[in-house]
């Protein structure tokens, strides 16, 4: 990790300027697999369709990711501007809500609402996710996708399913603000959430994949969450904080364009109602299971007929402006802190007890990692075997018969010889594979220093004029080592990897 400074700066490690680098050049590795593999398609007549399909999901998955990544570490802007970034570090979807209260108050109000809470991504809930959108079968837990605020991802999500349809859904993902962080303007809240509305299955504009695109207007979403939850009886109170970022909206990381008011709801929930009321000498708006009061009853009208319902079918509802403007900052006696400074020492210490709440359960990328260096065993096998059994003609091609010592001595001694350095050199390999799946970042460290020797070697074989990399020679080899290196060099293995590292 990196150290601090006397001064309370942040001094890099070896080992963050190690990632850095292996990350970029992990990058630049995959445009040129993503060449050779899209150059491959054109030999192989109809089945150059599959290769141009890998040259595909090479890109979409691997390399433009990787690209943003990288350009948007350097111009995205890295404090809180209203809107979460996606993985790649593009920005995603608006902030437009936030909460008073504790989780558990969520939580309660959200299933008592009538939400889901979607389950977290893994292997099993991804593959069912995409079972049930060809299929068109219900999956109301079905993930969202992971969003980014404060440098971590949401802490947990909410759905509703539209009609059974897993390509229609509302969604609200949800962040713990970091301890002592305000608003800007000064306003303490302990939770922000972003809620859009799913309206079919496309391909992103910015990466190709495949994701869900949300409707324009994520004010009917906001307005929907809100009058969902008031009107499910919890103990609730509404405040507003107008035109709160409505300069900061176009499109979100899939290239889906966003418009919004900007107006910001703060909603408080359970023990927190009484408090919001006392902070705000009576300015919010409040809303109990005994009755509603005319903002609240403002935004159940637009579950009726005619409302901004039809707009987007019977289930998506939404609510015009929510009640009076915010009155005054709730301070509660913490000092202001600037709401521009970028990724603050409060909110990094916040990150990073999330992250290493999570980040003792193995990353996929992990997983992936150590799987990825098995087969790299495997097709080492393969070759020590094809080896075995092609040595009478490796024999004659190098020609290795030595004045005064027949061919088969020689050839008995120089099989013998790689065959032995091959078999350790493998069984090294998977004992590699072990610790890194174990989490060992020494074993990641080097792994990749392996791989990176080994495709630089063969980059300047290439373009120096050597043999062409293809299917048929040393191209499955190439990809291997280029994906162990796409997935030890992530953010999640790189997290993993590092997780006993002493904080700065």
């Amino acid at each position: 990790m990196g150290a601090t400074t006397a001064t309370g700066g942040r001094r890099l490690s070896v080992n963050a300027l190690l990632d850095g680098a292996v990350f970029i050049y992990a990058g630049v590795a995959a445009i040129w697999l993503a060449w050779l593999v899209l150059s491959q398609s054109f030999e192989f007549g109809w089945f150059g369709i599959l290769f141009f399909v890998a040259f595909w999901l090479l890109l979409a998955y691997l390399v433009l990711p990787r690209l943003h990544r990288i350009l948007t570490t350097i111009y995205v802007p890295d404090y809180f501007i209203g809107r979460a970034r996606t993985s790649d570090g593009l920005l995603g979807d608006p902030v437009n809500l936030a909460l008073l209260g504790e989780e558990g108050a969520i939580h309660e109000a959200m299933r008592r609402a009538g939400w889901t809470r979607a389950d977290d991504v893994d292997a099993a809930s991804s593959w069912r996710i995409i079972l049930s959108t060809i299929t068109r079968r219900s999956y109301d837990e079905a993930p969202v996708s992971p969003l980014f605020l404060f440098g971590r991802m949401q802490d947990f999500a909410y759905q509703q399913e539209v009609e059974g349809n897993p390509a229609k859904r509302h969604h609200v993902r949800f962040w713990r603000a970091p301890e002592g962080w305000l608003l800007p303007g000064g306003r303490r809240v302990d939770w922000l959430a972003a809620g859009t509305f799913d309206r079919a299955v496309g391909f992103s504009l910015f990466t190709l994949q495949i994701t869900h695109k949300i409707d324009a207007d994520t004010d009917v979403e906001r307005d929907h969450i809100v009058r969902t939850v008031v009107g499910s009886g919890v103990p609730a109170a509404v405040d507003v904080i107008r035109d709160f970022s409505t300069g900061y909206h176009s499109r979100n990381g899939g290239g889906d364009t966003i418009t919004t008011d900007g107006d910001l709801p703060v909603l408080a929930l359970g023990s927190a109602v009484g408090r919001a009321r006392d902070a705000s000498a009576g300015a919010v708006p409040s809303v109990t299971p005994a009755g509603a009061d005319a903002a609240s009853a403002s935004i159940l009208a637009d579950a009726e007929p005619g409302g901004p319902a039809d707009r987007l079918g019977a289930d998506h509802v939404g609510a015009d402006r929510l009640g009076a403007d915010h009155v005054g900052a709730d301070h509660l006696g913490a000092a202001k802190r600037a709401a521009f400074e970028p990724f603050t020492r409060l909110a990094e210490r916040d990150a990073e007890r999330a992250a290493l709440a999570r980040v003792h359960r193995r990353p996929a990328a992990t997983s992936l990692g150590a799987l990825l260096i098995v087969v790299r065993v495997l097709l080492g096998v393969i070759w020590l075997i094809g080896l075995y059994v092609q040595w009478p003609t490796v024999v004659r091609e190098l020609d290795l018969v030595a004045d005064g010592v027949t061919e088969g001595e020689v050839s008995a001694f120089v099989l013998g010889s790689i065959l032995v350095v091959g078999a350790v050199v493998l069984l090294a390999e998977l004992v590699f594979a072990w610790l890194v799946f174990r989490g060992s970042n020494w074993a990641r460290i080097t792994v990749m220093i392996v791989a990176i020797l080994s495709t630089f070697v063969s980059a300047v074989d290439y373009f120096g004029g050597g043999p062409e990399i293809t299917i048929r020679t040393t191209l499955l080899t190439l990809a291997v080592d280029i994906l162990v290196l796409l997935a030890l060099s992530s953010r999640s293995a790189r997290a993993y990897a590092r997780r006993h590292a002493p904080a700065p």
